[in-house]
């Protein structure tokens, strides 16, 4: 990246409630935002623990996916100092949001009422496909440039937050709301149940005895300017993003690449982007699921980065559940927190580390001082996304 890109603006929303202060919170205590089932029912799968946005506040005539964005989108934008802005700035804001389920929460209660005999609200059809989403937040939040919808499974989140960064650069937008949502439903939850991918003691991120993922819902946004631009306004940046790394492996529809190749190039790129040394780093907030494929993976693919020296890792998968769409951005926020506030998040369920993997995770969360993160998320088809975030006195 030519110009560092300024992250002037948080919102969050997910298990551990809305906002991030309510994420602080859970985190700096190790809190699991893991708990029973109550959006619906599921009569073979309610029984396993998820990240259910209980805390907040949501619209009830909203899509679930496009209330829980609005929450965290709101947020990052009223941090950010823009939420009075004035109407040239509305017209070069941009939105670029990822995101995997849609409507698709609003469209499996439609299509049982349709198979019952009634007759749905036709609209709901409309607000199925993820697009719909973006377009409706746009419209919510009078975000008037630019508009990007990111589905790369699990990667999305952390995606969408490359391509608003690279709008920024390209000059197609002053600012860029970057960031993703998703909603729990029965088709995440039966499919990765299906899968044999989900632990009915909840997610224990590279824990020996880890039994597989626990899914979540939640959204998070950053606020994305140019350096020049921020503090041509005023705004103190919080963070910088320093660059980002892409890959797909294609190994399988589902399963990551055994020794982690995909992750691995996908990190290396995210470093040479920001033009940062493996050693330099200071933190990984590693995508870490709770599978044992992914954690076996992702821990061949760091002891290879870092040659087996790594720096404090984690996962906060326990936290908020494996949220999917915006898995990527929550971990961004989080990331950009331990930059801010120089503290190390931890990585509940982990009580003793497999050694297979490789990782021994941070377990406590404790100060330390974070000037540089890799934050990684990885996705289905093995579509990998890292982002390169970085702090520092100019922060």
């Amino acid at each position: 990246m030519t110009e560092r890109v300024a992250i002037t603006g948080l919102g969050i929303v997910g298990a551990p409630g809305a906002g991030v202060s309510a994420t602080l919170d859970a985190l700096r205590e190790g809190r699991s935002g893991l708990g029973r089932l109550e959006l619906f029912e599921s009569k073979r799968c309610g029984h396993f623990p998820v990240g259910e946005a209980r805390g907040a506040v949501l619209d009830p005539a909203r899509p679930r996916a496009l209330a829980l964005a609005e929450v965290a989108a709101r947020e990052a934008v009223a941090s950010a100092g823009l939420a009075n802005r004035d109407p040239e700035l509305a017209a070069e804001l941009g939105l670029s949001l990822g995101i995997c389920v849609g409507g698709m929460p609003e469209s499996e209660v439609a299509m049982t009422r349709l198979l019952a005999g009634e007759e749905p609200d036709p609209a709901v059809w409309a607000r199925h496909e993820c697009g719909a989403t973006t377009a409706a937040l746009a419209e919510a939040l009078d975000l008037r440039g630019p508009s990007l919808t990111l589905s790369t499974a699990c990667s999305s989140g952390a995606q969408a937050i490359a391509c608003g960064a690279e709008l920024l650069a390209a000059g197609g937008a002053r600012a860029v709301l970057a960031g993703g949502t998703d909603a729990l439903c029965h088709l995440t939850l039966n499919g990765f149940a299906a899968l044999l991918a989900m632990d009915p003691e909840g997610c224990r991120p590279f824990d020996r005895g880890r039994g597989g993922m626990s899914l979540g819902e939640g959204a998070a946004f950053l606020l994305l300017e140019r350096e020049a631009d921020a503090r041509a306004r005023g705004a103190r940046p919080r963070a910088f993003l320093a660059g980002a790394g892409n890959s797909c492996d294609a190994h399988h529809a589902t399963a990551p690449h055994p020794e982690g190749a995909g992750a691995e190039a996908a990190m290396r790129a995210a470093l040479t982007a920001a033009g940062w040394a493996p050693e330099s780093v200071d933190y990984v907030n590693a995508h870490g699921t709770g599978t044992r494929d992914n954690d076996l993976a992702e821990g061949r693919a760091l002891r290879r980065l870092f040659e087996g020296e790594l720096p404090p890792v984690s996962s906060v998968k326990r936290c908020f559940g494996h949220t999917l769409g915006a898995a990527g951005a929550i971990e961004a926020v989080v990331s950009v927190l331990a930059l801010e506030l120089g503290f190390l998040p931890p990585n509940p369920g982990c009580a003793e580390a497999d050694e297979e993997a490789g990782v021994d995770p941070v377990r406590e969360c404790r100060a330390a001082d974070v000037t540089r993160v890799l934050s990684s998320s990885f996705g289905f088809g093995g579509n990998n996304t890292v982002l390169c975030l970085e702090g520092g006195e100019d922060a």
